[in-house]
C-alpha cells in the first residue's frame, strides 16, 4: 500500500500528550501540572495588544496581502538588530519573514534539497524538524549528542555523504536546554563551509539565553550567508504564538527559492503579527530584559531545587531556555513514564522517546520538562511530586 507524505511521519508529540487527558480525573488537591508544551501562555504585554488593536483599525493595508518575503521595515529592522547583536554585516535583503519559525524551516529545507537527500540532526532533536524531513522526503541522519548534551562535529564528519546537504543545530536547545559553546558552533560551521554543505543554526530561543553578549560569532565572517542559514521566531520573545511570526536568514542567490516556498503555502505572513513584531524591536527591548531575567530566575530554581530529585536518582541532563531535560531512575521507558506520572502525580511532560529514533535507548531513559510557565513556587510543587514517585 502506498503511503501519503504526512503518513511517512509520526503524530505530532503535542497533539498526542494532549490526547493522553481524556478520562483521566485530578484531584482538587493536585491540579494538573502542564510541562509539556514550550510556549508562554500569556498574551503579549498590554502596551503591544494596544499597539495591535489601533492597527487593527486605522491601517486598512494590515487587512490586504503583503510582500511574500515580509514587510520591508521588519526585515530591516530585524537585520539590523542581529547585525547589532552578533557584530557582522546583515541586510535586510538576507531576512523573509515567515509564519513562525517551523516555516522558516521548511522553506529552507524545500530550498536545500531534492527528495533522497540527507540532514544531518543531532539528537534528541526537536521532532517538528524531524516531522517535515520525513513529510519532505528528506533523510534525518542522527547524530547523538555527547554526555554533555552537545554534538560532536567529528563524529559529524563522519555521517556526511554525496547527499548530505546540510547540518542542523538548535541552540538554546529544544529539547535538552544546553547552551552550544561559541567555539563548537564556529567547528560545525566551518565543517560545513568545508565540505560544501550549509548549516542551519535554529536560535528560536536566543533571547532567554543565560550568556551575554553574541552567542556566536558566524555572523562576523563577510560570507557567512554561503554557509549559514540563521532561523529566529518572534513567538517567544514578545508572546506572538498565536500570531505565527518568524524569519530565515539566508544569502540573496537562495531568496528567490525561499520565496517560492512561501508563496506557495501562506502567499504571504499575516500583516497584524509582522507589525506587532516590528512594534517589539522598536519599544520592548526593556520589557524583553525583564522577561530573560525572569526565565532565568526560574532556571536557577530548577538547578537549586533538584537536590530533592537527585536523592532519588533522578540527574539533571540539560538546562536552558525554557528546558530541563531529565534522566529518570525507574525500570521502563520514558513514555511509558510519561503516561504514568500523569495518572500518579498529575504531570503531562514529554518522553525521550518523542525526540528520538525508534527505539533510542537515551530517549527511553529521558523526559523534557518544559518550566517556562512555572513560578518557583509551581517548581517546587513539580519536583515535591516527581520525588514521590515509586515504581
Amino acid at each position: 500500500m502506498t503511503h501519503s507524505r504526512t503518513q511517512s511521519t509520526f503524530q505530532s508529540p503535542i497533539v498526542e500528550t494532549k490526547g493522553w487527558l481524556d478520562g483521566i480525573d485530578h484531584p482538587a488537591d493536585r491540579p494538573l501540572m502542564l510541562v509539556s508544551q514550550a510556549a508562554p501562555v500569556a498574551p503579549p504585554p498590554p502596551e503591544l495588544r494596544r499597539a495591535i488593536a489601533d492597527l487593527i483599525l486605522t491601517d486598512d493595508e494590515t487587512h490586504l496581502y503583503g510582500p511574500v518575503l515580509g514587510l520591508p521595515g521588519l526585515r530591516s529592522a530585524l537585520a539590523a538588530q542581529i547585525a547589532g547583536l552578533y557584530g557582522g554585516p546583515v541586510r535586510g535583503a538576507q531576512v523573509a519573514i515567515t509564519s513562525g519559525c517551523n516555516q522558516a524551516f521548511a522553506a529552507a529545507i524545500d530550498a536545500l534539497t531534492n527528495q533522497g537527500d540527507e540532514i544531518i540532526l543531532p539528537t534528541p532533536w526537536y521532532f517538528n524538524h524531524k516531522m517535515w524531513l520525513d513529510m519532505a522526503g528528506v533523510r534525518a541522519v542522527p547524530l547523538p549528542v555527547q554526555a554533555d548534551m552537545v554534538p560532536d562535529p567529528d563524529q559529524a564528519a563522519a555521517l556526511i555523504t554525496d547527499r548530505t546537504r546540510a547540518i542542523v543545530l538548535v541552540t538554546p536547545n529544544n529539547p535538552t536546554g544546553a547552551e552550544y559553546p561559541a567555539d563548537l558552533v564556529r567547528a560545525f560551521y566551518e565543517l560545513a563551509k568545508s565540505r560544501g554543505l550549509k548549516l542551519l543554526v535554529d536560535e528560536t530561543y536566543r533571547d532567554f539565553d543565560s550568556r551575554t553578549g553574541a552567542a556566536h560569532d558566524l555572523f562576523t565572517d563577510p560570507d557567512w550567508a554561503d554557509t549559514l542559514l540563521h532561523l529566529y521566531s518572534f513567538s517567544k520573545a514578545y508572546r506572538l504564538t498565536g500570531h505565527r511570526v518568524g524569519a530565515l536568514l539566508t544569502s540573496e542567490a537562495l531568496m528567490p527559492e525561499v520565496e517560492k516556498f512561501l508563496d506557495t503555502v501562506t502567499i504571504c505572513p499575516a500583516q497584524i503579527g509582522q507589525h506587532a513584531a516590528l512594534w517589539g524591536i522598536r519599544n520592548l527591548q526593556d520589557w524583553l530584559a525583564g522577561e530573560r531575567a525572569e526565565i532565568l530566575a526560574r532556571r536557577a530554581a530548577i538547578h537549586d531545587g533538584f537536590p530533592v530529585l537527585a536523592d532519588q536518582g533522578w540527574k539533571l541532563a540539560g538546562l536552558g531556555a525554557y528546558f530541563a531535560y531529565v534522566e529518570h531512575p525507574f525500570d521502563m521507558p520514558s513514555d511509558h513514564l510519561a503516561r504514568q506520572m500523569l495518572r500518579d502525580a498529575s504531570v503531562l511532560a514529554l518522553p525521550g522517546t518523542m525526540f528520538t529514533p525508534s527505539g533510542d535507548a537515551a530517549g527511553q531513559r529521558h523526559l523534557r520538562i518544559a518550566f517556562a510557565n512555572l513560578d518557583r513556587a509551581g517548581i517546587a510543587t513539580l519536583f515535591q511530586r516527581l520525588s514521590g514517585l515509586r515504581y
